[in-house]
């Protein structure tokens, strides 16, 4: 390893834990912070130092990562009591894997670079697939010097890390990304239970047409997960809600119309109502299923 960075990481859930693993695989030194312990003391049981606070992270790393569930949560491990501010100071970088709001990114970056900090929002996607193989795709926003000092930390977690712009671009292109992604879930959900309504055997249907135009990595991936009936996630529905949210305000900050992305958003958040709110995301098929009268069929 040529670079010599220690590392903090904050946020050791579905897809942190794999990703905070892997940066200690490729060798840099590794202290874990998570509101619950179970997961900091499996990383510490493979060589992590342990810590009970942001600030104390802060404190003792010269790169702070954080991989939390949403915007709040993000602010205030970023800027609350005993947060990353507290123990900021010049060089330190704070890197978030979040999916968070463009505008708190940016008012994130604003306020650590008071006290010297380089911010980067740098959400992710790939899922828990992608995040234990150390495959994803980071989209990264801030300063570049401060993304080429992180760099060969970002290398351990993904393959391909795009520099986008700004402070708040990362996170921009994280909403546009997931855009494509609520709406490739939902077009496989529907073109299931169309073939099957219809007196064809989607799974066919599937081999028929992911060799065209159809193609992506939706379709590649999911139906086999389907057909077996395993609807647990990868990515979980609630998340793919709470990132439609975001891409609806953030449309509406600008004045952006959504048409097809306000719709899946309210079939996301309509699992949620039907209690699939753990579930894998592609499970928006359940929605589409209580519309049509239908289930898919599992082999």
């Amino acid at each position: 390893m040529v670079d010599t960075l220690t590392v903090g990481y904050i946020g050791l859930g579905l897809m942190g834990k794999s990703m905070a693993r892997n940066i200690l695989k490729a060798g840099f030194p590794l202290m874990v912070h998570n509101r619950s312990r179970g997961a900091v003391k499996e990383l510490v049981a493979e060589g992590a130092r342990e810590a009970f606070s942001p600030a104390e992270v802060a404190t003792q790393v010269d790169v702070v990562f954080t991989n939390l569930p949403d915007t709040p949560d993000v602010e205030l491990v970023a800027l609350g009591e005993a947060g990353v501010i507290e123990a900021a100071r010049p060089g330190l970088i704070f890197v978030d894997h979040s999916t968070i709001q463009p505008a708190a990114a940016r008012r994130i970056a604003q306020e650590l670079g008071k006290k010297g900090v380089q911010c980067l929002d740098a959400p992710v996607s790939g899922g828990d697939i992608g995040a234990r193989q150390g495959t994803l795709t980071i989209m990264v926003g801030g300063p570049a010097e401060a993304l080429e000092r992180v760099r060969p930390v970002l290398q351990a977690e993904g393959k391909t890390i795009t520099h986008v712009g700004e402070s708040g671009a990362g996170q921009i292109a994280k909403a546009a990304n997931q855009i494509m992604v609520a709406a490739q879930m939902v077009a496989m959900g529907e073109l299931l239970i169309f073939a099957q309504k219809a007196g064809a055997d989607p799974q066919k249907v599937v081999e028929a047409i992911q060799g065209g135009a159809a193609q992506c990595w939706t379709l590649d991936v999911k139906p086999p997960r389907l057909f077996a009936g395993n609807r647990q996630p990868g990515f979980k529905a609630y998340m793919q809600a709470k990132d439609l949210n975001i891409v609806m305000e953030t449309a509406r900050q600008y004045g952006a119309p959504l048409p097809s992305a306000a719709l899946d958003a309210q079939l996301f958040n309509a699992m949620l109502q039907m209690g699939m709110a753990e579930l894998d995301n592609s499970a928006v098929i359940g929605v589409i299923e209580a519309l049509a009268n239908a289930r898919l069929l599992e082999t």
